[in-house]
């Protein structure tokens, strides 16, 4: 047998601690990963199941988590935070032009293929959430991550696609400032929060954000689905079109990396 030295991440789950539910989710997520093809979502190379396992050969990715990345940056820049977003609207775009809505959007799930690839590398994982909705189909199920999941979900009310373009919103909002638009350690005053939209570009960080971001992000961010600033309107937007010289980064005093690293850790001891 021939190797040809290139390296895999294989994850094995049990079937024995999977309800039929559970497992019948996991079989959907490889469905959906087996039909996409695209440099920013992650690989799957093949799978492997018995009677107790499920084995997920993926593609490797050495780069860790986005956040992760940017905290051990020297400098993090607006151009920077505009290149991740890009990215990450260009798999989503994908996935929708499938029928594929994700409906997990957040930090954990961005992770990058090396350090040396930088930013560039982004690829969108965990699609356990994710699912197919015919043309005109309205998904019901409420799901998602609390801080990310739009209010349409929250109120219980059929939705469609444009759950995504919120999360997207809200994880640019964080690139930008180091802090989430909506946080409160109490979920249902915190869910109160996005339901009525409750967010501002008050802290001092904003004053080292262009006007164009701060708009780009406010027409995403936007408590009805259906004037929610769309993913052809993302690409086009006037942000994606400014000039931004990747040396202007945050100030030191702006504290946007302490920031991150505030926010990067309350999330992970909250896993």
């Amino acid at each position: 047998m021939r190797t040809t030295g290139e390296r895999f991440a294989v994850k094995v789950l049990s079937k024995r601690k999977m309800s039929e539910e559970d497992l019948a989710a996991l079989h959907t997520e490889i469905e959906i990963l087996k039909s996409v093809d695209h440099p920013n979502i992650v690989k799957l190379i093949d799978i492997f199941e018995d009677e107790r396992h499920v084995c997920l050969v993926m593609e490797l990715l050495l780069g860790g988590e986005l956040f992760d990345q940017i905290i051990e940056k020297d400098k993090f820049s607006e151009y920077d935070a505009r290149e991740a977003t890009k990215a990450i609207i260009d798999a989503i775009s994908y996935c929708h032009s499938l029928g594929i809505i994700h409906r997990d959007i957040k930090p954990e799930n961005l992770l990058l293929h090396s350090k040396d690839q930088g930013i560039g590398s982004l690829k969108i994982a965990d699609f356990g959430l994710a699912r197919s909705l015919d043309q005109n189909q309205l998904a019901s199920t409420t799901c998602g991550t609390p801080g990310y999941v739009a209010p349409e979900v929250l109120q219980q009310q059929p939705y469609g696609m444009e759950c995504d373009y919120w999360s997207i919103g809200v994880v640019t909002y964080i690139m930008l400032s180091g802090t989430p638009p909506f946080y409160d350690e109490d979920n249902f005053q915190l869910f109160e929060m996005i339901k009525n939209c409750q967010y501002d570009f008050e802290d001092d960080t904003w004053k080292y954000v262009s006007e164009q971001a701060k708009a780009f992000v406010s027409e995403i961010l936007v408590k009805d689905p259906k004037t929610r600033l769309n993913l052809e309107g993302m690409k086009n937007h006037p942000w994606f079109k400014l000039e931004l010289n990747q040396e202007n980064f945050f100030p030191e005093e702006s504290a946007l990396k302490n920031k991150l690293f505030k926010y990067v850790s309350v999330r992970n001891e909250g896993r």
